[in-house]
């Protein structure tokens, strides 16, 4: 008999669909040529983002009010966690589902055809297996290490500190230092490209945070652990067959994406439509603050933060976390574009002016000036 639900891809996304999928009843075959993988990445989410059905014990840190760096400091009015990446993975348990380890190459509505050569069939396939790397695609790129509270010299987390202590050019791409704690005892120090084409190397990556830590006199052993992020920030597309990051479910200004899947991966698993029209619209508005990120001269990215920053929490929320939010989301681009210096308006109005939404003409008042 063939299940309801094929779903291809066992990251984040695809295993909370898949699990969703089990909890409501649905039969459900999973695809993933390692599905025993743990994860290693660290994975982040502001809390009022997260569904009510997701375990307290995936939580591993609470921090009440972020820090953020532009050229001045911000406080950021809005709790942000990281998660217990094992327990949120053990969380998402897959005890009634059928587990097939092979690879997805050829997915269709309701077939897919694996490397092995064997073919499966549902009543609805969904691909999660996240995006391709290319080189036509912008990346973020991170490098950290794990430190533990007797070697962090009091560093307080740091949501993106753009600070120029890091040792690069001033004319060079900018990097930011991300530090958040993973329990009591650890945080993760890491230094971030937020969105390059060329993204920097994890290399030049790792230079930058070495001097940024040796700048702050935070002193490391040489044997923290490591941990490496490489992602593409283009290429999703919104629709019913795809999930994740290749379903348009990564934020393309910010990255995130964990925060978004776990709470739709309950409409998703009961067939319903998550991708409204006023969705979509802001899908592509995103698109368009990742094109003026990308355009910006490294000296402006700090003062465009402070910008961002400085704007009301509600504000701030709706363009990072209102993903069906189209007015929110027009509301909080119109108001950062007016309170950017002209210069920097002008760059970013260009970078943008080719958006394509019903609601262009508010947006292109607002990057006119008008």
């Amino acid at each position: 008999m063939k299940p309801d639900l094929v779903v291809c891809g066992l990251g984040p996304a695809g295993r909370a669909l898949a699990h969703r999928a089990v909890v409501r009843g649905l039969t459900v075959t999973v695809v993933d040529p390692a599905p025993e993988r743990r994860w290693t990445a660290t994975y982040a989410a502001w809390a009022d983002e997260l569904p009510e059905w997701l375990s307290p014990q995936a939580v591993a840190a609470t921090v009440l009010r972020p820090t953020a760096w532009g050229t001045r400091v911000h406080r950021l009015d809005r709790p942000y966690v990281v998660l217990d990446t094992t327990r949120l993975q053990k969380s998402l348990h897959l005890a009634d589902a059928n587990v097939v380890s092979d690879r997805a190459l050829d997915i269709g509505p309701e077939r897919v055809s694996l490397a092995s050569g064997a073919t499966i069939t549902g009543g609805r396939v969904v691909d999660a297996r996240g995006l391709a790397r290319s080189p036509a695609r912008a990346e973020q790129t991170a490098y950290g290490v794990i430190v533990d509270a007797g070697h962090r010299a009091g560093l307080e987390p740091l949501f993106m500190d753009w600070r120029p202590d890091n040792g690069a050019d001033p004319d060079a791409p900018r990097s930011f230092l991300y530090a958040v704690p993973l329990d009591d005892e650890r945080m993760l120090l890491e230094e971030t490209c937020l969105a390059g084409r060329p993204a920097l190397t994890g290399g030049q990556l790792r230079t930058r945070l070495l001097e940024r830590l040796r700048a702050r006199n935070v002193r490391l052993t040489g044997d923290e652990p490591v941990e490496h992020v490489r992602f593409p920030m283009q290429g999703g597309r919104p629709g019913a067959r795809r999930f994740g990051a290749a379903g348009g479910f990564l934020h393309p200004a910010t990255g995130y994406s964990v925060g978004a899947v776990l709470a739709a991966a309950d409409a998703v698993a009961a067939g319903k439509d998550v991708w409204p029209v006023t969705a979509r619209l802001v899908h592509r508005l995103r698109r368009a603050g990742l094109r003026a990120l990308l355009a910006l001269p490294p000296a402006d990215v700090p003062l465009f933060f402070d910008t961002f920053f400085a704007l009301p929490p509600d504000a701030q929320r709706a363009y990072l976390s209102g993903r069906t939010d189209l007015a929110g989301t027009v509301a909080a681009m119109s108001a950062l574009f007016a309170a950017l210096p002209g210069p920097l308006r002008r760059r970013v109005a260009t970078a943008t002016l080719t958006i394509p939404v019903t609601s262009r003409g508010r947006w292109a008042s607002a990057m006119m000036g008008v």
